[in-house]
């Protein structure tokens, strides 16, 4: 018996080398291309487990929301100057005339009650101007009046209303905008060049962006826009006040502007500042500087030789005050051109950019402790921050808070 099985299980085990050997050979020669480099094995690749694409949701996206999209047209009156020789331009001799002309921007369905946010530059007019025949256009093209009910120029954020319409579509949910994630999707919906509802992707691009635009009307002001969010999502003219959206449908900002220096730079407000502003406005109608942003009033300047030499300050350390703004808190708390802010708060600086920075980090409210040096006599003063005026005018040599 013992002779017999001997054999047997010699036999097995070379057939089952054998068959060993094959199955390699075999699947060397038809399974190479799936196989990684040098045939290893291949990498295993998850399917996404909804199974939708982005660009999938992204369309789902814009289907959802922009019903709730709008536009809106108004007609600005005021004045305009006319130089008389094309050779001079604004700073020539000329004539004030009579001005009307349209406008228009964008905006969103905020709640039931038939409010709508856009940029408060969109209904703001220039400066000494007015606006009239305010429209709202929806997307199925009802044209409907629309009132002010207010505007923050400091953040360009404003609530616009239409009464009693019927087909009011529903509000666009608010994201939160402190859990966005840069290189995530963004899309802007708008009224570009008055072109009806236009789409426009891209990711974003960055946080905290600040910004400063010319104020109308030739005063001399900028606005000062901090904390924006940038995005390569294309905003245009017309685009201003309508919703920058993520491939869910929520609001993750308010387009407000481009970097006209370059493309693919554009700028929209976070839209946790919407939540803040806009029931802060629907509280309190009106127009509102709403900066938000501590005001000294008092422009700020090295220590150089030449200015220590000028108002004969011997001392090490400190930033010079160039510029006081009559009744601004500075003023008020005694503080004088020439005079050399040795500390605040206990931090002693050196540099008028970090001064300044610091004193615009503060809000309206704050104190600051300033420790001056003035015409050789070291004193304390305490600095009641104001808030900084949307449209204050900088001057031009030197950062001031």
């Amino acid at each position: 018996m013992k002779n017999r099985v001997m054999p047997t299980v010699i036999v097995g085990l070379v057939g089952a080398i054998i068959g060993s050997f094959l199955m390699m050979l075999y699947a060397s020669t038809h399974f190479a291309n799936v196989a990684g480099p040098d045939h290893t094995p291949p990498a295993v690749v998850a399917a996404p487990l909804s199974g939708v694409s982005d660009q999938d949701r992204i369309v789902s996206a814009v289907k959802r929301t922009k019903a709730s999209v709008v536009a809106i047209t108004e007609q600005i009156n005021g004045q305009q100057f006319v130089p008389l020789s094309p050779f001079f331009g604004n700073q020539g001799p000329g004539v004030v005339q009579p001005y009307r002309g349209q406008a228009s921007g964008s905006g969103f369905i905020y709640d039931s009650s038939g409010d709508i946010v856009t940029n408060a530059h969109v209904v703001n007019p220039p400066t000494g101007g007015h606006i009239s025949n305010l429209t709202v256009i929806f997307a199925n093209g009802d044209r409907k009046p629309a009132r002010v009910i207010g505007a923050n120029l400091g953040a360009d954020l404003a609530i616009i209303r239409v009464e009693n319409y019927g087909k009011l579509p529903p509000a666009l949910p608010l994201a939160d905008s402190d859990k966005l994630e840069q290189g995530q999707w963004a899309i802007a919906i708008g009224e570009p060049y008055e072109l009806k509802q236009s789409v426009t992707l891209g990711i974003i691009s960055g946080f905290q962006r600040e910004e400063q635009v010319q104020a109308e009307g030739g005063g001399g002001g900028v606005y000062d826009f901090k904390g924006l969010l940038q995005t390569s999502a294309p905003i245009n003219p017309g685009n201003s006040g309508g919703p920058l959206i993520d491939i869910e449908g929520q609001v993750i900002g308010v387009n407000q502007l481009t970097n006209e220096n370059g493309q693919g730079i554009g700028f929209a407000i976070p839209s946790n500042e919407v939540r803040d502003v806009i029931p802060a406005l629907l509280k309190n109608p009106g127009l509102h500087q709403g900066t938000n942003t501590g005001f000294a009033g008092v422009a700020l300047a090295p220590l150089t030789a030449g200015l220590k030499n000028q108002i004969g300050y011997n001392g090490q350390g400190g930033v010079a005050a160039v510029q006081v703004v009559p009744g601004s808190p500075a003023d008020k708390a005694g503080l004088q051109p020439g005079d050399v802010i040795l500390s605040v708060d206990g931090k002693t600086f050196n540099d008028n950019a970090a001064l300044s920075k610091y004193i615009g980090s503060k809000k309206p409210g704050d104190t600051l402790r300033m420790n001056v040096w003035s015409q050789g006599v070291k004193k304390f003063i305490a600095v009641t921050l104001e808030e900084r005026p949307a449209d204050y005018g900088q001057p031009a040599a030197q950062p001031t808070p």
